[in-house]
């Protein structure tokens, strides 16, 4: 039998999901079960494996699987993983981290460590989130209301989330935050799985188009936006889902701070700067695809980076693990990674 190209299974799987939420309605919960490396490959590339965290623990267990048909197999399989999404950093940090780690094992037990160090690197992610969430949570007042873009929460993570997180490490602490979530075009994380986090942890969470941030900004009452971010440069430029950079030139204008949450595995630190961060473009599918089923008409040019990048200098602050980060950010972030002599 034929192998499906990954474009063939993205079909497939969009009419999975069409078919369960007609069934059980749209906020129906589902599993992806993954049997191979290469189902962790076309997960990611398919965007059911989404956010650089995740993205990174995915392909980190994916490499690991593979690794029960042998040492070989399992190269190959960071081979094939490292090439489905071009711009989130922490999918190249997870696989650099299981070749390391297959470089010092022997063959025997092979299979058993490589899924003990997968899963040490999810335990180190959710460990990370929770770090960042206390860090930035100091940084909201006691009642305030964020807007976030995209989804950076558990779904996107080992756990908790990274802007998801510093909201959740906020209320846990006794503040009153109120999210307005960005739709975010063209697949809709923010409606289809922020909402969805945050209604099911109990915030008070209200959805808006992506065009709808600036007036809101603009009525007032806003006091901070949180993002997450895919890569983030020596300089600070981050890299973060198509239409966060044009929330931050509004954060600016308004007089709001704007804060990225990532760990330092999403930091870059060989990229001088925004302009050296790869850019992935997708099919043009996902911008024709209509509320309802609808396709625009095919012979519609589209343009779909799945990114932008945003300058260091609208950032107020890049909240890690290790702290809050202030600009200039090149200093800041050389601490965290001295060059070796």
């Amino acid at each position: 039998m034929a192998k499906k190209k990954p474009e063939d299974r993205s079909k497939a799987l969009d009419l999975a999901v069409s078919a369960i939420q007609k069934q059980f309605g749209r906020g129906a919960v589902m599993f992806l079960e993954c049997a191979t490396a290469d189902d962790v490959a076309v997960a990611i590339e398919t965007l059911a494996v989404r956010g650089a965290p995740a993205i990174g623990i995915a392909a980190a267990f994916g490499v690991a699987m593979a690794s029960k048909e042998g040492r070989k197999a399992a190269f190959d399989a960071s081979k094939r993983l490292v090439r489905t999404r071009p711009t989130a950093v922490n999918l190249f940090w997870a696989l650099r981290r299981m070749e390391e780690r297959m470089t010092s094992l022997s063959d025997d037990g092979l299979f058993e460590n490589l899924i003990a160090e997968a899963g040490l690197i999810l335990a180190d992610d959710l460990e990370c989130n929770r770090a960042m969430g206390c860090a930035g949570a100091e940084l909201l007042p006691p009642a305030c209301t964020v807007i976030t873009h995209c989804n950076a929460g558990a779904l996107a993570t080992g756990g908790h989330g990274t802007a998801l997180g510093v909201i959740r490490s906020a209320r846990e602490t006794g503040k009153d935050v109120k999210v307005f979530s960005c739709e975010t075009r063209p697949v809709l994380q923010g409606a289809r799985l922020t909402v969805w986090e945050l209604l099911e942890d109990g915030f008070d969470v209200t959805l808006i188009c992506d065009n709808m941030a600036g007036s809101l900004m603009k009525k007032g009452g806003i006091d901070a936006v949180i993002v997450g971010a895919d890569r983030i440069a020596s300089n600070g430029d981050t890299a973060n889902k198509i239409g966060t950079y044009p929330l931050a030139v509004l954060a600016r204008h308004h007089g709001i701070p704007f804060y990225v949450a990532a760990p330092l595995s999403t930091i870059d630190p060989g990229l001088s700067s925004g302009r050296d961060i790869p850019i992935e473009e997708r099919k043009a599918e996902e911008v024709k695809r209509l509320p309802g089923g609808g396709m625009l008409p095919d012979d519609y040019t589209v343009w779909n980076p799945a990114f932008d990048v945003t300058d260091g200098d609208l950032i107020s602050a890049i909240i890690t693990e290790k702290g809050v980060l202030r600009p200039p950010y090149g200093p800041a972030i050389s601490a965290l990674f001295p060059k070796e002599d």
